[in-house]
């Protein structure tokens, strides 16, 4: 059996690309007719994670241009499914260094405040009434910690595995996937399991760990009053048709997910939503690579659930109603400057801007909640083991769900600043001291808003 499936590999992921992607005869015809020779990665610069170091014994720098953020010759070996094109790529290749699987953590000391928060007059007296008062709390902590195994089970069939330790001890699956890779051609490769978007600025390989600054407002983002959990960071479960040109300056995706927002059941709301992509770069003489890139996702939430004695079923959402996003980014390179743009635009149906399910009338002048919002992210790469980062991030609410609604109400302005320094950067660990302030401006009504911040010093391990 395992013979007849390595002899016939490549027509057994034929089979299961037809199978999951009826569709892919609507690719453009430039793309399926693409006649490069195969791309062979050069020996002297490949590594994604410490593992991929250490199997091929090459430098953090190859692919990264502060780790764990990929450059493009790192999206590049990604894009090929973790394959030079030599005879390391095999799964059964051994050396002494190699070890593969890759462990990451953080300890760390941190500060969170936040004000204007509504806590009891008296202390445990729920009686006396609230007030509002800054909240702070500090001290030593742990982040969650990741271990990460990638490779290849094969040639052209590629994987990856992250379960996660959160701090207080849950474990869960961060990624989980097998894809197919170069199907006929490198534009043809399927992915299928729980994996990332391929957002361009991705949140799971950026350079800010503090509880404000450690993730993309946008991409979560959800309008006041809403009740859409959708989230653009998060990873998702579906399949996802990509291609990419020799050097992948020229990328596309296509992915059809289930609409959990990447939590392991079946879809409450029985649909699916979709997300494309497209990107392409180009080199701006002594400047650099430059890369600009789009995408649309569209889906749909439920608004109710079936009940037994009054409580939710889960998995029997009813009521879809529709959504989007859409918007496009920026990765462009100035000498040691990095600037990362981005902007999106949003909008939710009024069912979900209002919390309102389906088969109820909606109040009284509700309309669609949309926002615009973006950010620009700045890297300096003082030299490959110091880099100073900061990002201001806005949103800006163009229409609320209900007429009563403040027009400022849900306002978001967001300041990060910080430096990593990474005294250890060898191909079987790595190690970054880690340094950021985080600041974020929430509206809240009218004049009213709430601050909060992160302090964080820590070390970044990863081995």
């Amino acid at each position: 059996m395992v013979r007849w499936f390595l002899k016939g590999s490549r027509s057994v992921k034929w089979s299961l690309l037809t199978s999951f992607l009826p569709c892919a005869s609507l690719i453009v015809a430039m793309v399926l007719g693409d006649s490069q020779p195969a791309y062979t990665l050069p020996v002297n610069k490949v590594m994604a994670i410490p593992a991929f170091a250490r199997k091929y014994g090459l430098p953090c720098s190859g692919c990264h241009t502060a780790w764990p953020e990929l450059n493009n010759f790192g999206q590049t070996f990604r894009d090929n499914g973790y394959q030079l094109g030599n005879d390391r790529d095999s799964p059964i290749y051994q050396n002494p260094s190699y070890f593969p699987i890759t462990f990451r953590i953080a300890p760390r000391w941190h500060r969170e405040s936040m004000n204007h928060q509504p806590i009891d007059a008296v202390t445990g007296d729920a009686e006396s009434g609230l007030v509002q008062k800054s909240v702070t709390k500090h001290g030593f902590d742990l982040s969650g910690m990741d271990i990460w195994a990638a490779g290849t089970l094969y040639k052209n069939i590629s994987f990856s595995l992250l379960p996660a330790v959160e701090a207080n001890g849950t474990v869960g699956f961060e990624n989980a996937f097998v894809r197919f890779d170069n199907l006929k051609s490198r534009w043809i490769n399927v992915k299928f399991g729980k994996f990332e978007l391929d957002n361009m600025i991705s949140e799971k390989r950026f350079l800010f760990l503090s509880d404000n600054g450690g993730m993309y407002q946008l991409y979560h983002f959800v309008p006041p009053g809403g009740s859409n959990n959708f989230a653009l960071g998060e990873n998702h479960l579906g399949v996802e048709l990509s291609g990419h040109s020799v050097n992948s300056y020229t990328r596309y995706g296509v992915a059809v997910l289930g609409g959990t927002n990447g939590e392991p059941e079946l879809p409450a709301n029985r649909g699916y939503d979709t997300y494309l992509t497209f990107s392409q770069a180009f080199q701006a003489g002594s400047l650099g690579l430059q890369r600009f890139g789009t995408f649309a996702y569209i889906g749909q939430r439920p608004t109710f659930s079936l009940t037994s004695e009054g409580v939710p079923i889960p998995g029997t959402g009813r009521g879809n109603k529709p959504f989007y996003r859409v918007g496009f980014s920026g990765d462009l390179n100035f000498g040691k400057l990095h600037f990362l743009p981005f902007f999106m635009h949003g909008h939710d149906n009024a069912f979900l801007g209002t919390s309102t399910p389906s088969h109820e009338p909606l109040p009284a002048g509700a309309q669609a909640p949309s926002w615009n919002g973006g950010f620009i992210e700045t890297h300096y790469h003082h030299s490959p083991q110091l880099v100073f980062v900061q990002r201001f991030e806005i949103i800006r609410m163009a229409q609320q769900a209900l007429p009563s609604t403040a027009g400022n109400v849900g306002n978001i302005d967001a300041y990060s600043v910080g430096y990593r320094w990474y005294p250890i950067m060898f191909s079987r660990a790595g190690l970054a001291f880690h340094n950021e302030y985080s600041i974020v401006k929430t509206q809240t009504g009218g004049a009213s808003r709430v601050w909060s911040s992160s302090v964080l010093v820590g070390l970044d391990i990863d081995f």
